[in-house]
């Protein structure tokens, strides 16, 4: 949880509204406004989850709702949606947590997108030093193969886990395991990583994440203790949190990861979903009006893998200099794009293809003329 002393700004209110500006920016839209807007569909109401952690049960109705949207729109869909909680997602201290779903798609640039976000809020918000840890299960089939070597590891070790803890083990071999990070069990330093158990396209697609960090300068941890339930999780796990330049000690501001077998609970087979959530603490106002946003007159198109690697840092460096854009980051396609754009009424685009990519440049087209320019990226700003 942010807390506000940590920052720059002195109420809830306005660190909320400074979050929801920059999650607007990356095309970020509120759950409850797109509900409104049409008849919600049914979804899945009954089935079982096995949860090991109590922040997890708290998230699904957010999850619901963004999968509501989904199926009324079948575009993917950036959404976010703001809970107070009386109980913390994982303090018992009063907060506000913003909720950011990408829905729909499978990529990993969904779970780049998430992260940048979050760390764009914490620096405006003032958050100076922050780790990000990461980590992945993997399927819910690699995941099989970790879960029996995490059972193995704790009947070797179940003398040196609490009393209290034992029954659990045989159980709920994951929940335990958390638990015994969360308590600092020095036999931990030995447990299975389930990073081990990726298969060769589960790594690439790791490594895909990890390639766009990389590209943004965000810097990361692998971090083998950020895990979640199966039945709610897949792949990528993160957790960004706060660290106290006097004592060192971190504090989680931020979690999130890739919720597939949730979504395909709720929605059906073939659903891919990803969250991050950001918690505040509540004090002084915390109610607010959010700013009505106007269409920017700029529209960001990408053509190929390289060109959607090098454009988040790209829309980072426009959005700290305060110019407004339009993208469709989670499209492949260029005339998917370029159909948007039309749609937007834009008067200029900004086009990096593989070429551009490579030589650090964005096309800056006029709509009205076809007229356009190359321009580096370290000038595209001014």
């Amino acid at each position: 949880m942010i807390q506000l002393k940590d920052t720059q700004l002195q109420n809830t209110a306005a660190l909320v509204a400074a979050a929801i500006r920059t999650a607007e920016y990356y095309g970020f839209t509120s759950i409850e406004q797109a509900l409104t807007r049409g008849k919600t569909p049914l979804l899945k109401k009954d089935f079982e989850l096995a949860l090991v952690r109590r922040d997890e049960k708290a998230l699904i109705p957010g999850i619901r709702a963004g999968l509501s949207v989904s199926r009324k729109d079948k575009d993917v869909q950036l959404l976010w949606r703001l809970v107070k909680h009386q109980n913390g997602l994982r303090t018992p201290t009063p907060c506000m947590t913003l909720e950011l779903h990408v829905i729909g798609a499978p990529s990993a640039i969904a779970e780049a997108l998430l992260i940048l976000v979050v760390s764009a809020i914490a620096e405006e918000a003032g958050v100076a030093k922050r780790v990000l840890s990461i980590n992945s299960l993997g399927s819910f089939e690699s995941s099989n193969r970790f879960m029996r070597d995490v059972s193995t590891f704790l009947r070797k070790h179940v003398e040196t886990i609490s009393p209290t803890l034992r029954p659990k083990a045989a159980t709920d071999p994951l929940g335990t395991l958390i638990q015994l990070f969360e308590k600092g069990h020095p036999g931990t330093v030995r447990a299975p990583q389930s990073v081990e158990y990726l298969t060769e396209d589960e790594r690439r697609r790791f490594w895909e994440l990890l390639e766009y960090l990389e590209m943004s300068g965000i810097s990361y941890e692998l971090n083998s203790s950020i895990l979640g339930s199966r039945d709610f999780w897949a792949h990528t796990l993160f957790e960004l949190a706060a660290v106290d330049e006097e004592t060192g000690s971190r504090v989680p501001f931020a979690h999130g990861g890739r919720y597939d077998p949730l979504a395909n609970k709720i929605a059906g087979e073939g659903t891919s979903a990803a969250l991050a959530t950001i918690s505040v603490e509540i004090r002084g106002k915390s109610s607010f009006k959010p700013e009505r946003r106007i269409s920017p007159a700029l529209y960001f198109a990408h053509l190929g893998s390289e060109a959607r690697r090098r454009a988040l840092p790209v829309l980072e460096r426009l959005r700290r200099a305060g110019i407004s854009v339009e993208q469709s980051l989670m499209q492949e396609r260029l005339h998917e794009q370029m159909e948007r754009a039309k749609g937007l009424k834009v008067s200029h685009l900004l086009i990096m293809g593989h070429k551009e990519a490579m030589e650090g440049t964005v096309l800056v087209r006029e709509v009205a003329t076809n007229a356009q320019e190359a321009i580096l990226v370290d000038d595209l700003a001014g």
